[in-house]
């Protein structure tokens, strides 16, 4: 279940948060004040999180200075919550990084409805960045490939080529295919630089069919047995 992230001065108010996300059986970490939120989230601890709900007039740092900074650390979701009502405050929070914004006093069912939102879109978003063949995950954000769960050291190009082959799992891509959409650039007949890079890949790879040569035309993944 999802765990998240409660920063609010108020110790009511956070209580009541907290007992609010764990009806539903959501895991919360409490936070009251900005400094604490912001250690909290250069902790290892913070890559667990999947939302954060947070208020602007924090002590030790305002919420408008937290916010930037969590969103270079972690990439999820997070709700502002807060007095502040007028357009502008809003419209420079979202700008900010915030992916949604409620005025207190608040409705408990609308907070759960907006949470709900936006863990799913998150979800939803993070399912598109990451590609899945055999035992092979690759991640388009984090550029990094496993194989059962060990990372995988590919160059650029490696990546880029497997990238492509995974997007397109039917499709058999030709040299000129693979030069044009990696290298960005006309191909000119080059067997070699294609032939070089998918054997270097290959071996990273290891052991099992993952990248087939179709003679005479070029390379596509195995398909999947459909036993």
């Amino acid at each position: 279940m999802a765990k998240i992230l409660i920063i609010e001065d108020d110790a009511a108010i956070n209580k009541l948060l907290k007992e609010i996300l764990h009806k539903e059986s959501y895991e919360t970490v409490q936070a009251y004040s900005g400094t604490e939120a912001k250690l909290f989230m250069e902790s290892s601890e913070s890559k667990m999180l999947s939302l954060v709900i947070m208020d602007l007039m924090l002590p030790g740092m305002a919420g408008e200075e937290l916010l930037p900074l969590m969103k270079q650390r972690i990439d999820i979701p997070i709700l502002v919550l807060s007095a502040k009502d007028s357009v502008q405050d809003k419209s420079n929070l979202l700008r900010a990084g915030a992916d949604d914004y409620m005025t207190k006093p608040f409705a408990s069912e609308e907070l759960l409805a907006r949470v709900e939102v936006l863990l799913r879109r998150n979800r939803e978003s993070t399912t598109l960045q990451i590609l899945t063949y055999k035992d092979i995950q690759l991640d388009k954000n984090a550029r990094m490939v496993t194989k059962s769960g060990i990372a995988l050291n590919l160059t650029a190009r490696e990546f880029d080529i497997l990238e492509l082959l995974m997007q397109n799992p039917q499709k058999v891509f030709t040299k000129s295919n693979l030069y044009q959409s990696v290298w960005n650039d006309e191909f000119f007949g080059d067997d070699n630089t294609i032939n070089v890079h998918v054997s270097n890949l290959r071996n990273k790879l290891g052991v099992g069919d993952y990248i087939q040569t179709v003679w005479g035309i070029g390379f596509k993944l195995y398909e999947l047995s459909k036993s």
